[in-house]
C-alpha cells in the first residue's frame, strides 16, 4: 500500500500551496485514494476520498475544500452533489463525461486506469469534470492523452515501470507531460513527490 507526501505548487509562480498526505491501494472493486491537504502552516485545507471501479470509473468522490463538500460517482456520465459551508445549500451536477479532475494527483493516477493507455495507443480524447480550488467548483474540460513512453528502472524490489504522459488541454492546446509509476505520480506540473514509504502498486 503506497503512502507519502506530495507537495503542491502554484503553476505560474512556483509557491508552494500545500502537501497533500496519501495513501492508497489496489481492492476488491478496483482502487482507492486517501489523502488529506495541509497548507504551509500545516492548517488543514481538506481531504480527499475517490474509489475507482475495475475499469477505472469512479464509483465514490468525496472531496472537502475551505468548507465546501462534493459527493459524486459515474451515473449517465458523471453526477455530483456539492455543497455550500453552511450547510443549507446543495446543488447537484451532470454531464457527460468520462470521469472527474482536480489538482491531487489522485485524479491523474484514475485517468491513466480510464484510458488503459499503452505506447502503441493513438492519442486519446477525455472530458472530465473538474473541481476548481477553493471552493470546489466545476468546470468541464477536454483533454487528449498519450503514452509517450514506458521505462523499466532497477530497483531493490524490481524493476520499477515509470510511463511518460503528454497531457493536452484540448482548448488551450496547452501541453504538459506527467511522470507516473503504477499508482503515484513522480512528477507533474505542480506536483512534486516529496516522501513515499513503499513501493507503488503495479499499473
Amino acid at each position: 500500500m503506497p503512502r507519502g507526501r506530495y507537495s503542491l505548487h502554484d503553476l505560474h509562480d512556483h509557491t508552494l500551496l500545500g502537501e497533500e498526505h496519501f495513501q492508497c491501494a489496489p481492492g476488491p472493486s478496483g482502487w482507492r485514494y486517501v489523502s488529506t491537504i495541509t497548507a504551509p502552516s500545516g492548517d488543514h485545507l481538506g481531504s480527499v476520498d475517490l474509489t475507482l471501479d475495475e475499469p477505472g470509473r469512479p464509483i465514490r468522490l468525496e472531496l472537502h475544500a475551505a468548507g465546501w463538500q462534493v459527493r459524486g460517482a459515474a451515473l449517465e456520465g458523471v453526477t455530483w452533489v456539492r455543497t455550500d459551508p453552511t450547510g443549507m445549500q446543495a446543488t447537484e451536477g451532470n454531464v457527460r463525461a468520462h470521469a472527474f479532475t482536480g489538482t491531487s494527483p489522485a485524479f491523474l493516477v484514475a485517468t491513466t486506469r480510464l484510458l488503459g493507455l499503452t505506447p502503441d495507443s493513438p492519442e486519446t480524447r477525455v472530458r472530465l469534470v473538474a473541481f476548481t480550488d477553493p471552493v470546489l467548483a466545476p468546470r468541464t474540460v477536454d483533454q487528449s492523452w498519450a503514452l509517450v513512453n514506458s521505462e523499466a528502472h532497477a530497483t531493490d524490489n524490481g524493476p520499477l515501470i515509470v510511463d511518460e504522459y503528454q497531457v493536452r488541454a484540448l482548448d488551450t492546446g496547452e501541453q504538459h507531460t506527467l511522470h507516473i509509476a503504477g499508482d503515484v505520480v513522480l512528477s507533474a506540473p505542480g506536483i512534486e513527490l516529496e516522501d513515499l514509504e513503499s513501493p507503488p502498486s503495479p499499473r
